[in-house]
């Protein structure tokens, strides 16, 4: 038995001046609800999906779910943290306890408030989710985790900036459609591909434009067995699930061969019976440029060192034969650590149901997710479809 998507929520990702995480948390679980139908009583469990990390001063949010409704008390709810896979993580674990036949009707809730925290206080806070012995050196951040990547790339494939430009240019028109993407701005090709004042080296060859953003924002999911499933207004059905952890020490593996990005894939697809010809969309995570690039070899799109193939011939544009991220991806949707993945099943959820608006690609038949902790440590992989 597998488990399936029947509602969800999804807030508006940014700098969220007037919201705390409570009511980041609040505000989508108790829409997620009112989209799935049910109401608390009907909630057999919640997963919270939340990094932490020192952001907020509150920690141990799992039962902030319960301010929605006194009917949630006593109920069992779970905070869960697996760097920025921590939204997919909480997924994940909804369905295990559906398949386990522990709940009928579970709650996944992810949720971030990162912008209240100091500028200079952030990059300690992300480089606690780097190997923290090898990594975290004066001067070093997750921006630069990721430049040492690209660089290691460019030596043995040649430099990839013009197909970290065209990435980059992508998800930004992707994100002009998106209402609930941080960044609505079609930034272009040649601004993305210029280095300039307002567009700077950041680490390595990377430029602000091939970085995600710091955001607050909050997502949520119904999940709810095949059987109740049938009975309700909507359902997307998870056809295949995967995780695979690989060493934390980059120093351990070959980094840019993202092997447990590439074994998570690989396991879902043996498990849904599918290939990557068969997906009508992708969301990943694109935390940087370099890693959607990474991400396209990965799951078998092009041979290794030709993932700009991808990019330059339109494979992955929203009209193009497989499009990665038409909701703009991390990179102009935003990256709120712990709704991240949450955010990704709701925008597939969404598109399989003909309901993504101004992101709506024609006639999806078949989803894929792919949500990161940690630079290809936490790999996680979700195949979608429609229930009926």
């Amino acid at each position: 038995m597998t488990g399936c998507i029947v509602g969800w929520a999804h807030g508006k990702f940014g700098k969220r001046e007037g919201d705390d995480l409570e009511s980041l948390i609040t505000g989508v679980a108790g829409d997620a609800l009112r989209d799935a139908g049910i109401a608390p009583a009907d909630v057999d469990e919640v997963y919270v999906g939340h990094f932490g990390g020192g952001f907020v001063k509150q920690d141990f949010p799992a039962s902030l779910v319960f301010q929605v409704s006194d009917d949630f008390r006593f109920k069992p709810a779970t905070r869960v943290e697996n760097a920025c896979a921590t939204g997919t993580a909480a997924v994940h674990l909804g369905l295990r306890s559906i398949e386990a036949r522990k709940a009928r009707i579970v709650l996944v809730v992810g949720a971030e408030k990162m912008t209240a925290t100091p500028a200079d206080q952030v990059g300690g806070i992300l480089m606690k989710a780097s190997y923290v012995k090898e990594d975290d050196r004066p001067g070093m951040s997750f921006a630069g985790v990721f430049g040492h990547i690209a660089q290691l790339y460019f030596q043995r494939y040649g430099d990839q900036s013009d197909a970290l430009a065209r990435i980059a240019a992508k998800n930004h028109k992707n994100g002009v459609a998106n209402p609930y993407a941080q960044m609505q701005k079609d930034l272009g090709y040649e601004f993305c591909r210029a280095v300039s004042d307002k567009n700077p080296l950041v680490a390595g060859p990377l430029r602000r434009t091939d970085c995600s953003l710091v955001s607050d924002g909050a997502a949520a999911l119904v999940l709810a067995d095949v059987e109740t499933a049938l009975t309700m207004k909507k359902a997307v059905v998870f056809r295949a699930t995967a995780q695979c952890n690989d060493f934390l020490p980059m120093s351990k593996r070959d980094i840019v061969a993202f092997e447990g990005c590439a074994q998570a894939w690989s396991r879902a697809f043996a498990t849904g019976k599918v290939a990557p010809g068969d997906l009508s969309l992708v969301e990943t995570h694109d935390c940087f440029t370099i890693a959607e690039l990474l991400q396209y070899e990965a799951m078998g799109l092009t041979a290794k060192g030709q993932g700009a193939r991808a990019v330059e011939e339109g494979w992955t544009a929203k009209d193009g034969r497989l499009p990665v991220n038409p909701s703009g991806g991390l990179k102009a949707k935003g990256h709120p650590i712990g709704a991240t993945g949450v955010s990704m099943h709701v925008m597939a959820a969404m598109q399989l149901t003909g309901q993504a608006g101004g992101m709506q690609i024609r006639t999806p038949k078949l989803a894929g997710v792919f949500n990161m902790g940690g630079a290809a440590v936490a790999n996680y992989v979700s195949i979608l479809e429609p229930l009926r």
